[in-house]
């Protein structure tokens, strides 16, 4: 707005501009920058107006003296207009509270918009890949000035506040500056520092409802319950750089892949029970992970979430670690320090789904605007959570930014994406009529089809070597298979069938086993339909599933026997492993994720042979590439014997083209003397492996050293060696000449 005063700090007449003020007094006006901040006049004078909720009196810190500003109407709102010469560019107001507080700081209004056309049109474009760069708070100086530039998307608010720490959480003191079409909202507000306390209040533009909200881009949060944002500036230096540049050329197809999930607030706790930080965790984790033998490890959701018992797959912070553990630089110090020992670190990452809470983002402006309108498409009846709009060029430019944000700023290696099942499907877990199908008429809701294959081709082309895995149980085809050819485009595929046949496999008594041997042999017919991890997962020993030692049928020795046959079979069998925390030491209750893992039970000799036991199988499969460099493909796996039901026998060979290893199990307590298993040819035959060795807690049955193979048929082949084959037990060879 323009006027020309008639000489100088004329106070502006009212009639002029009455229902701008009262939206500015109203805290409704949609554009405050046309009222408030520096506006030129006539005859090379200019207005200044500032708004400031409590003040006594105001005045701008001019060039040469305080300009005493006049207040308006009995308002808060103040002017001054006079020379333009008098006020610089970037003025400071100065003025005393009603308790007669000096305060002195620069005007946010005086500042031009900081947001690039180019930024927004990509954003609006479903195009930008780094919208968190931009969007959220970040610190910054122009023209000199430190201050923070906040930034949110709401295009059907009609007013959006910074309100924090430093305003009184005053939805008056900070109304934002709206960048028309894109629906972004911006405001530089100087001498914020980091550590300051915010969040942003929506006035929804249809109802005149005034809400406070959580930054969707918000980097750190309060601790829960608390969930105002806070501005915050990453100081970290990182100490990978041998370790990035090797997995840009590693070759992760035809490599060893074992991976230890954890939870972070569960693994250990402090002496009080309370939660350990960032860096103290990482300290003992990532020494025991290494003495395991594990490659990597994978933590479930640390993104931000306001309820504990959702274990993180309720997030409502996309780009901030949660608070529980420290501040967000411990959670780099703890991928570091995996980095710097060789350890890789994915992360639980849940672009499905997100929860009601009022603070966060469901109905962010007051509109479905991270969600669907239509509950059928937009509500999870199960989970009591709402799906993205995977349709809206924002919202995929939201996620894939915090895809791209916990691969670039946290340096994760990969993500395993939770739940994808649920976004491949209208119709998942929906009774009929609670569902609309897609423009074809069919059930799979094909912009989250299309956001997925987006999703993985730029990871893939922005970061080589890190790595998309996903949670899917369906028969979906190419889910691990390149977007090129029709897949999906993930890295690899968690194997939920293999996880179900074998632990229904396991839980049956062995006297009932022979009746159910086809649950150990389906899951290779279509082993190498898709890239593989075998998941032993946290979901297993939740909701009344018992802890995988209390799946096992029998007495103590024997569920033990079990155990340590199921994690031989799954090491040896071709796939990727997944083992959940606890399992590899015999945990002996549920997990619980208010309470730290049973680690006294270490003091017992059966639980320290399973954790043995597990750490010489990673081993095993680390170092001999036989175990691992064909798991995706059929020249790495050959059956002896799959059909011997009557005594629950199987035996394969896993093979690289330099080295053959042989694999016997034996799931019936029954020792088995005198076995002739076929081998491929003659030569000697090492036992390299024995999972009832009495180092494991075992009962030291079976053979050890070398055997010779004879030359009697056997199994379809020339050449065979005599074994006995321990109970509930099984045995690796590795032909060592021939």
């Amino acid at each position: 707005m323009t006027t020309t005063p008639a000489k100088e700090n004329q106070p502006l007449r009212m009639h002029h501009i009455s229902e701008s003020v009262r939206l500015v007094l109203e805290a409704r006006h949609h554009d405050p920058f046309a009222i408030l901040g520096r506006h030129p006049g006539e005859d090379e004078r200019v207005v200044v107006r500032a708004f400031i909720p409590g003040a006594a009196e105001t005045g701008i810190v001019g060039r040469s003296r305080t300009l005493p500003m006049r207040r308006i109407g009995g308002t808060d709102l103040f002017e001054w207009c006079g020379p333009a010469a008098e006020v610089p560019e970037r003025y400071r107001l100065r003025w005393h509270d009603r308790q007669g507080c000096a305060i002195e700081r620069h005007d946010p209004y005086c500042f031009p918009p900081q947001l690039s056309d180019f930024d927004l049109y990509l954003f609006g474009e479903g195009k930008h890949r780094h919208a968190y760069r931009f969007l959220g708070s970040h610190r910054q100086s122009i023209d000199g000035v430190d201050g923070v530039l906040f930034a949110t998307w709401a295009p059907e608010a009609e007013r959006i506040s910074v309100v924090g720490d430093f305003n009184g959480w005053d939805g008056r003191a900070h109304p934002m500056r709206s960048r028309g079409g894109s629906g972004v909202w911006e405001l530089f507000i100087p001498g914020i520092r980091e550590g300051a306390l915010y969040k942003f209040e929506v006035r929804n533009r249809s109802s005149g409802q005034v809400v406070l909200k959580s930054d969707p881009y918000g980097q750190r949060f309060e601790i829960r319950p608390a969930n105002a944002a806070v501005v915050e500036q990453s100081n970290f230096h990182w100490q990978d750089a041998v370790w990035m540049h090797s997995r840009a050329e590693h070759d992760w197809l035809h490599g060893p892949m074992s991976v230890y999930e954890v939870h972070l607030g569960s693994w250990q706790r402090d002496e009080d029970g309370g939660f350990l930080g960032y860096r103290e965790i990482a300290d003992r984790l990532v020494a025991y992970v290494v003495r395991l033998g594990y490659t990597h490890i994978e933590l479930l959701p640390v993104t931000e979430h306001p309820f504990d018992g959702s274990w993180g797959y309720q997030t409502t912070g996309y780009f901030a670690a949660t608070s529980r553990f420290g501040p967000p630089d411990g959670l780099r110090y703890l991928v570091d320090l995996c980095h710097r020992n060789g350890v890789g670190v994915l992360l639980d990452w849940v672009p499905g789904h997100f929860p009601k809470d009022d603070h966060a983002l469901a109905r962010f402006d007051g509109s479905a605007l991270y969600e669907h309108e239509d509950p059928r498409r937009g509500e999870h009846r199960d989970w009591g959570t709402l799906i993205f709009n995977y349709g809206r060029n924002e919202v995929k430019t939201f996620l894939i930014s915090s895809a791209m944000y916990w691969l670039e700023e946290f340096h994760m290696d990969g993500l395993r994406v939770d739940a994808v099942a649920s976004m491949l499907y209208l119709d998942y877990s929906r009774e009929p009529g609670d569902w609309a199908p897609n423009q074809y008429g069919g059930n799979e809701n094909l912009e989250a089809v299309a956001f997925l294959r987006e999703l993985n081709r730029i990871v893939h082309e922005q970061h080589p070597g890190a790595l998309t895995m996903a949670e899917e149980s369906t028969s979906w085809p190419m889910v691990s298979r390149p977007t090129w050819l029709g897949g999906l485009g993930f890295s690899m595929k968690w194997n939920m069938g293999w996880m179900n046949d074998t632990l229904q496999y396991f839980h049956k008594d062995p006297v009932h086993r022979r009746y159910h041997h086809g649950l150990l042999t389906f899951g290779l017919v279509y082993a190498f339909s898709e890239n593989f991890i075998l998941p032993l997962s946290h979901d297993e020993v939740v909701h009344m599933k018992r802890p995988m030692l209390y799946k096992m049928p029998g007495d103590e020795w024997q569920r033990f026997a079990n155990l340590r046959l199921l994690y031989t079979y799954m090491f040896t069998h071709p796939g990727k492993k997944l083992l959940f925390m606890g399992n590899e030491f015999g945990q002996g209750r549920e997990w619980d994720e208010a309470a730290a893992l049973d680690w006294h039970l270490l003091e017992y000799p059966f639980h320290r042979g399973v954790q043995q036991l597990v750490a010489d199988l990673n081993r095993l499969y680390r170092e001999h590439a036989a175990l691992h460099r064909f798991d995706f493909e059929v020249q790495g796996f050959e059956w002896i014997d799959c059909n011997d039901s009557e005594r629950s026998l199987i035996s394969y060979l896993r093979r690289d083209g330099h080295e053959q290893f042989l694999v016997a199990l034996n799931f019936t307590p029954l020792p088995r003397e005198n076995y002739r298993l076929g081998v491929p040819g003659p030569g000697e035959y090492e036992v390299l492996f024995n999972s009832d060795s009495q180092y494991y807690g075992g009962s030291n049955m079976g053979n050890a050293g070398t055997l010779a193979a004879d030359p009697i048929p056997w199994m379809g082949r020339d050449y065979s060696v005599r074994l006995t084959l321990p109970p509930l037990a099984g045995l690796v060879l590795r032909r060592s000449s021939g």
